[in-house]
């Protein structure tokens, strides 16, 4: 399995960019997953229906499934917090690509997501797990990289990138212990 984390503040593209990409690796016979960080409370449920109503009477654990989809719903007792290792350890093991949205201090190797006109500073200058920067702003970056630079509006030549420097994502569990 290869792991690479897309990393960025808000409105700089990043879920456009991953939900432009599963398509671009598909296409290139890939199985994808993605791991999306959420803030706070976030639902996937709906009042009245039958998962809800389990959740509501008390269940640790929700699973509901049919032969298309499964969904798992965990409540936790005290708030925690789990880190991206802990998602990915969830993740079908027959799966080729897992991008990363979010966990933008994680310890993964990660592609800035970066525009101009966001106002947002780069990370690539102070994190070290930064591997390349997508932006549709290249003549505008904040200063110097030897990191490569891709155009966020081609997210078919991203996962060619990808692709061919997959090498450099393999994900070793024991590498994060």
């Amino acid at each position: 399995m290869k792991v690479v984390g897309f990393a960025g503040y808000s409105g700089s593209g990043k879920t456009t960019l991953v939900e432009k990409l599963i398509p671009a690796l598909k296409l290139r016979g890939l199985r994808v997953s993605v791991v999306k960080h959420a803030h706070h409370k976030f639902d996937i449920d709906h009042p009245g229906k039958d998962t809800h109503r389990h959740r509501e009477a008390g269940a640790f654990e929700v699973v509901v499934a049919s032969s298309r989809r499964l969904a798992l719903i965990r409540e936790f007792e005290q708030e925690g917090r789990l880190n991206v290792h802990h998602l990915i350890a969830e993740l079908y093991d027959g799966v080729d690509w897992v991008l990363v949205e979010g966990f933008k201090e994680s310890n993964l190797p990660k592609v800035e997501v970066w525009r101009a006109e966001a106002g947002k500073p780069a990370r690539y200058p102070e994190d070290d797990f930064i591997v390349a920067i997508a932006t549709d702003s290249a003549g505008a970056l904040p200063g110097p990289t030897l990191r490569p630079v891709l155009d966020l509006n081609d997210p078919d030549g991203v996962a060619g990138w990808l692709v061919d420097n997959g090498h450099r994502f393999d994900y070793l569990p024991e590498m994060y212990a």
